[in-house]
């Protein structure tokens, strides 16, 4: 009896391993499948197009479905870059000092409150649909930029606002996390030494959970460099150098989206969008590598 419900666990044990196996192969073959396919689309651009790299990261012209006066498409996109840059720095800016300090309201000084109201507030805007953050930007925060900063009202500072928001969220969540897995007994230690609850805070909470703030920061700004719906929503998409921020301009993630489908496949236009696939993907795996880096370090 007892060998018999032994060879089934070993079965079971076995049979266990290879399908953990299996999926952990199929995910390591997807990922090698999408970036070796996104990376063959858009190095399309400069091995069979021969458009140079120079051009498509340092010029500004964007043309890329008719001829212009230097001959031939220009894929000039430097104004998606920064527009993306801009965008996502200036959100990071607004929403990580806003994060971190709800994080510390909620774990440090006010838990009940952190745990009853905050806590359902931050998973309420996790589970809000990208697009209902576009709508809203569209009919309430477009007009009143209009209204009482003028212009159009689409604009970076529209992108910035909506962006600022949604990214809010993830750096209060991970933040919170972070100091709540430091040992309670370096705050024990802060306090037999005479320090107060915001000595404490300053100089040894934070101190020690810079790692895992700084983890939050940049997936913060991974998500804002990814976002494409929201942003595109607000943000007024046209080519040009972000030069206000009361001024329309376009990121990399809304340009794909909004000229994907106009374009005609191994066309200059579709490659040189395929390329801008590939930076955003390079610019993804370069937050990861710092991801990493940053989760080496521990201060405790």
């Amino acid at each position: 009896m007892f060998q018999g419900s032994d060879k089934n666990r070993k079965i079971i044990d076995k049979a266990g391993k290879v399908y953990a196996f299996i999926c952990g192969a199929l995910l390591i073959i997807i990922t090698v499948t999408i970036f070796y396919f996104i990376s063959v689309k858009g190095l399309s651009t400069f091995l069979i197009d021969k458009k140079s790299i120079k051009e498509f990261l340092f010029t500004t012209l964007w043309k890329p479905d008719r001829e212009n006066s230097l001959g031939g498409p220009a894929i000039g996109s430097l104004q998606f870059i920064l527009g993306s840059v801009f965008v996502s720095v200036f959100a990071i800016i607004i929403s990580a000092p806003i994060g971190i300090s709800s994080a510390i309201f909620m774990v440090e000084i006010a838990q009940k409150i952190g745990r009853k109201l905050l806590q359902p507030a931050i998973e309420i805007f996790v589970g809000i649909p990208s697009v209902v953050y576009g709508w809203i930007g569209l009919t309430v925060l477009v007009p009143f930029i209009s209204k009482h900063f003028g212009g159009l009202g689409f604009s970076l500072l529209a992108g910035i606002l909506v962006l600022t928001i949604m990214i809010l969220p993830t750096i209060t969540s991970v933040s919170a996390d972070t100091i709540k897995a430091l040992p309670w007994e370096i705050r024990e230690a802060s306090y037999a030494l005479g320090a107060t609850r915001w000595q404490t805070i300053r100089r040894v909470i934070l101190p020690a959970a810079t790692p895992g703030i700084l983890t939050a920061i940049v997936l913060g700004l991974a998500r804002a460099f990814g976002e494409a719906l929201a942003v595109q929503m607000v943000i007024g998409n046209r080519p040009v150098l972000p030069l206000s921020f009361l001024q329309p301009m376009s990121t990399i993630t809304s340009v794909i989206t909004m000229d994907m489908a106009n374009t005609v496949a191994g066309s200059v236009w579709n490659d040189a969008l395929w390329s801008l696939a590939l930076l955003l993907l390079l610019i993804s795996l370069g937050f990861i590598i710092i991801l990493k880096l940053v989760g080496r370090r521990r201060i405790y």
